[in-house]
């Protein structure tokens, strides 16, 4: 098969990198071939965005060449041509927004192409169902939520029908059912012959695709197929990965039953194999349940009632975005929202330090009247820190250094922090518990991060001003899977001395260990709440909400379908394990 993209001895060296950094790619050469797909893995800082930006000439190598159908992206003259047959959806989507709505945003790219109207509408609908924002089309893309920005973006990409698209962690702020409407968007278009090249942090995702490429430090150290890759778990591992869950389950379940299947990479095989463990197996019923965990908010440092808000509240482009949430936190509590893409989970967390006043119903936070108009903003911002969906947007400062102590500089300088070394050790806590070397990254140009360091960045920018209450919104998107573990973790031993937590998420395992409540967001309401146990343990109504129950709740409901007697509870896949290797015959 003939390669529509050829990249050979490629370096890159971003022009403000220091002397002792290491290129952001060495030496890549890699070959695509047409109608491939393609899953790009690695950690944060690896050099994946950056191989991606060479493949359509937003990047021009420093060494090395890019050819793409034959076409240098060295040269100038070639670039329109190579962007024609190589679409990209970029990392940060609503970089690429350019329409004042959905539907002209869409239009932006077809109608450069100068295609007859007919066509331009007929791209528009169908790129549009494609990514389920047809009922969207006339809203104002501002006004949309970083999932709904990323759909956008897909769409207007697939409205051009390149011959390639690229795909930089597309589905990292998508729900569940976002992220499979991509995922089988993606295969629909590749068989019907595009090449597809997609960078995720979910191993899932990966194990669909043809070919897994993995870089570590601006280099190629694995490129095979999905069961190759995925067999060598102890190589993932050291370099931050992961396997797919269904993997890592089959894999620590193997010593105990080696008959096991070393290919396993998906529920249905794993579901399968574990039964064919169990020789004629009998329908049984469950055993006893296991016993629900207590999370109510005896003492509310957060309580809302049936509160509302609608977005251009008097317009014609009004929409509700929280049309009756209630809630309560307890003081010291891991809480989480979870819920679709735009049900409101943004908008409500935008309300606890009164970014956001409440239109209807009420809320009080630390002890204030959030609609109190003599309200202490500083006072309450101090106690409430908030890190948005895409806080590295919100960067001001030249240095990770700098941006991370901003917020202790100000409070150094209403007299709260007088010692220049406690300003600077509080700082180096911040980015330790984040999980980056204050000596490595204080002086890091803050443009020349990756995705997830500028997460990390942004996340110890929060934490260097130790909040009463710690408000993050999708805090684990961008991050590798190591990071993304590490920061649930040190989130815990943050709760654990006395930190109030929220966060919004689409990590449905992640949040089984962690959160101590939660509550379901659907269209602006809150439909469904309590301790993690009782809400993932309604699997049929979390899909039917767009959402997705944690992996071992799924597998144990498999296996009671299958005859096995699971208990009803079970979250996580230790507790799973354990089960498993105690029921009879094991």
């Amino acid at each position: 098969m003939k390669p529509l993209i050829r990249i050979e001895n490629l370096t890159f060296v971003h022009a403000a990198a220091r002397s002792q950094d290491l290129p952001a790619l060495r030496s890549v050469s890699v070959s695509i071939d047409e109608g491939e797909l393609v899953a790009v893995i690695g950690a944060n800082g690896s050099g994946k965005t950056t191989l991606a930006r060479h493949l359509n000439a937003v990047l021009i190598p420093t060494k090395g060449r890019v050819l793409v159908n034959g076409l240098d992206t060295r040269d100038p003259t070639s670039h329109a041509e190579i962007r024609a047959q190589v679409g990209m959806v970029f990392q940060y989507p609503e970089d690429q927004i350019v329409g004042a709505t959905v539907a002209e945003d869409v239009a932006f790219g077809p109608e450069n192409l100068g295609l007859p109207r007919p066509e331009i509408r007929s791209r528009l609908d169908a790129a549009l169902q494609a990514v389920g924002m047809q009922t969207f089309s006339q809203r104002p893309t501002h006004m949309l939520s970083a999932g709904q920005i990323q759909r956008v973006a897909v769409a207007g990409v697939l409205a051009m029908k390149p011959r390639c698209i690229v795909f930089d962690e597309t589905t990292s702020m998508l729900d569940p059912a976002g992220r499979e409407m991509v995922m089988d968007t993606m295969l629909v278009l590749n068989r019907e012959g595009l090449t597809i090249l997609f960078i995720s942090h979910s191993m899932e995702e990966a194990a669909r695709a043809q070919r897994v490429i993995v870089l570590e430090e601006g280099q190629i150290v694995m490129d095979a197929a999905p069961p190759e890759v995925f067999s060598q778990g102890e190589k993932l591992q050291a370099l931050k990965l992961e396997l797919p869950q269904a993997a890592s389950f089959a894999r620590k379940l193997r010593p105990h039953f080696p008959q096991l299947p070393a290919s396993i990479l998906t529920l249905d095989e794993l579901v399968e194999a574990i039964l064919l463990c169990r020789p004629a197996i009998g329908t049984q019923s469950p055993s006893e349940n296991l016993p629900a965990a207590d999370w109510a908010a005896s003492s509310p440092i957060i309580e809302a009632s049936h509160l509302g808000y609608i977005y251009q509240r008097g317009t014609p482009l009004a929409f509700p975005s929280l049309e009756d949430v209630s809630l309560q936190v307890a003081e010291g509590q891991a809480y989480a929202l979870i819920g679709a893409t735009g049900s409101g989970k943004s908008t409500f967390f935008q309300h606890l330090n009164a970014l956001l006043r409440p239109q209807r119903g009420s809320l009080r936070v630390a002890g204030w009247d959030i609609q109190d108009p003599k309200l202490d903003l500083r006072a309450l911002r101090r106690k409430v820190a908030l890190a948005f969906q895409t806080p590295e947007n919100y960067f001001f400062e030249q240095y990770v250094g700098d941006e991370i102590s901003y917020g202790p500089r100000q409070l150094a300088e209403q007299g709260k922090i007088r010692d220049k070394n406690a300003l600077r050790n509080q700082v180096r806590s911040a980015m330790e518990l984040i999980g980056l070397d204050f000596e490595q990254y204080k002086d890091r140009l803050t443009y020349t991060l990756s995705g997830g360091e500028r997460r990390k960045v942004a996340l110890a920018s929060v934490l260097a001003v130790n909040p009463q209450i710690l408000v993050l919104d999708e805090p684990g998107a961008g991050l590798d899977p190591a990071s993304r573990c590490a920061l649930m973790s040190r989130l815990g031993l943050l709760k654990d001395g006395g930190m109030t937590v929220l966060i919004a998420s689409h990590q449905m395992e992640e949040l089984a260990v962690w959160a101590d409540g939660l509550t379901v967001l659907q269209d602006g309401r809150d439909v469904l709440s309590g301790s993690a146990q009782q809400v993932f343990s309604q699997s049929a109504r979390l899909q039917a909400l767009g959402m997705d129950a944690p992996f071992a709740v799924r597998l144990a409901e498999r296996l009671r379908g299958g005859g096995l007697p699971i208990p009803l509870g079970v979250m996580d896949m230790e507790a799973m394990l354990a089960i498993l290797c105690q029921q009879n015959g094991y």
